[in-house]
C-alpha cells in the first residue's frame, strides 16, 4: 500500500487568530498576525480573528482585509461578578489588557473555535497564558490542534508546540521551564514578521544609504493608537531642533488614533512642509524613502532594521524599555528614552544626526533582519503540520 502523501502547504485548513488591539494594547499584535495571515492565505488557509470589541480595536481593519472576526463583547456586557478561577497574584503582568478573567475569555471563545475546528490556534496576547490555552485546547472536539504563541516578554507558561519571540537578545534558552520540551523557539529579529513589501524595498533602500546619508526626509510613527499624543509631543521637541529647512515630514497614525484631528492642525502650522497621512498600506516604501525615522520602541523597530532606517526610539511602554536599550546598546537605534525626556532634544539633535552616526546606525540595523521571518515561520508550521499528518 502507498504512502498517504503529506501536505506541503495549508490549503484549505483553518487557522484562528487570539489577538486584541486598543487604546492601552496598541495595534501590534493583530498588525503582526495580519502579516502571518497573509501569508498563510496564500497558501491556501482560512483565517480568522477572535477580537474583544476594546475601545481602539481593530475589526473593522481586520475585515477590511478579508477575514472573518468573531467579536468579543467588551467587559461591561459581559457576565459580571467573581471569578472562581481568577486570583490577582498569579496573574500576568497585563492580565488587565484582557477586558475579562482568562476563565470568561475561554468560555466565550470556546464555542467558536469547536465551530471553527481549526488546523492551528495562534495566540499573541500578553494577558494569556497556559490557563487559557488548556481550557479551550482541552476541551475542544477532534483532534487538538497545534498551538502557535506569539509573544515577547517570557514571563508565563505555555502549553505551545511552536512559539515566536522576536526581540533582539531573545534566546530560547529563555522559555526553558516556560513551554514544553518539545516546543520548537524561534528566537530573535530574524523570524520578525514583516510583511513582503518590506524584503521587496530592502534592496533600493539600503542602496540609496550607500552614498552620504543626508537629512531631506523625517518619518515619525509612534504606533497606530498614541493614546497619549506623544506624537504631539515630539512635533513639539522639534521646533527647538535645528532642522534643514527643506526638510520634508511625514506622519504617520492610525484612523482610530484619538489625537488624529489635533497632530493634523499641529503639522499646518510647522515651519516645515509636514504632511498627516493614515492607515497607509506603502509604509515600507516610506520608510525605504526616508533618512531618519522617530519611532516607538515596538514590533516596526524590526522594519525599519530590516530597511537600514536609522532611527530615534520613544518608549512608550515598560515593555518596549528592553528593545531600546538593546538596539541603542547595538548601535542600531539611538534611545531618546520615555516621552517626558524629549524636552532635551534640542540639545542633543546635531549630535545625534551626524552623517557618519546615521550610517553606522543603519549598516548596524541591516545585519539583524533580512525579512525573510514570516517565510520561515509558515516552513516551520508546514513541518509541525506534516508530523502530526505522519503521528
Amino acid at each position: 500500500m502507498s504512502e498517504v502523501p503529506l501536505p506541503d502547504c495549508l490549503e484549505g485548513q483553518v487557522v484562528a487568530f487570539r489577538a486584541d488591539a486598543s487604546l492601552e494594547i496598541g495595534s501590534g499584535h493583530v498588525m503582526r498576525c495580519l502579516t502571518l495571515a497573509d501569508a498563510l492565505y496564500e497558501q491556501g488557509a482560512q483565517c480568522h480573528f477572535l477580537c474583544r470589541e476594546h475601545p481602539g480595536h481593530l475589526c473593522e481593519l481586520i475585515e477590511g482585509r478579508g477575514y472573518k472576526v468573531h467579536r468579543l463583547l467588551p467587559r461591561k456586557e459581559t457576565e459580571t461578578g467573581v471569578d472562581a478561577d481568577f486570583s490577582p497574584e498569579s496573574e500576568p503582568a497585563h492580565a488587565h489588557w484582557l477586558g475579562a478573567s482568562w476563565a470568561q475569555d475561554a468560555t466565550a471563545c470556546l464555542p467558536i473555535l469547536t465551530e471553527l475546528a481549526p488546523s492551528w490556534l495562534v495566540v499573541d496576547h500578553y494577558a494569556l497564558d497556559h490557563r487559557w490555552e488548556t481550557a479551550v485546547l482541552e476541551r475542544l472536539s477532534g483532534p487538538r490542534p497545534p498551538l502557535l504563541v506569539i509573544d515577547d516578554l517570557a514571563d508565563r507558561h505555555h502549553i505551545a508546540d511552536l512559539l515566536l519571540d522576536q526581540n533582539l537578545g531573545r534566546q530560547a534558552a529563555d522559555y526553558r521551564g516556560l513551554v514544553p520540551e518539545a516546543c520548537q523557539v524561534l528566537a530573535g529579529p530574524g523570524y520578525a514578521l514583516l510583511r513582503p513589501e518590506f524584503r521587496e524595498w530592502r534592496e533600493a533602500s539600503l542602496s540609496r544609504r550607500a552614498d552620504k546619508p543626508r537629512l531631506q526626509r523625517l518619518l515619525i510613527n509612534l504606533g497606530g493608537v498614541d493614546k497619549d499624543n506623544v506624537t504631539g509631543q515630539v512635533l513639539d521637541a522639534l521646533t527647538a531642533c535645528d532642522l534643514p529647512d527643506a526638510l520634508q515630514i511625514s506622519v504617520v497614525m492610525g484612523a482610530t488614533a484619538p489625537w488624529l484631528e489635533d497632530i493634523k492642525a499641529q503639522a499646518a502650522n510647522l515651519p516645515w512642509s509636514t504632511e498627516v497621512v493614515v492607515n497607509v498600506d506603502d509604509m515600507a516604501r516610506r520608510m525605504a524613502e526616508a533618512d531618519l525615522a522617530i519611532g516607538a520602541a515596538g514590533s516596526t523597530s524590526w522594519e525599519r532594521c530590516c530597511l537600514g532606517l536609522p532611527t530615534l526610539m520613544v518608549v512608550l511602554a515598560e515593555n518596549q524599555q528592553a528593545i531600546a536599550e538593546t538596539l541603542d546598546d547595538a548601535g542600531m537605534a539611538d534611545n531618546l528614552g520615555m516621552p517626558a525626556q524629549l524636552r532635551s532634544l534640542s540639545t542633543r539633535w546635531l549630535a545625534l544626526t551626524r552623517p557618519r552616526r546615521l550610517a553606522r546606525m543603519s549598516e548596524a540595523a541591516t545585519s539583524i533582519v533580512t525579512g525573510n521571518g514570516t517565510a520561515i515561520l509558515c516552513h516551520t508550521m508546514r513541518e509541525v503540520t506534516q508530523e502530526a499528518c505522519r503521528e
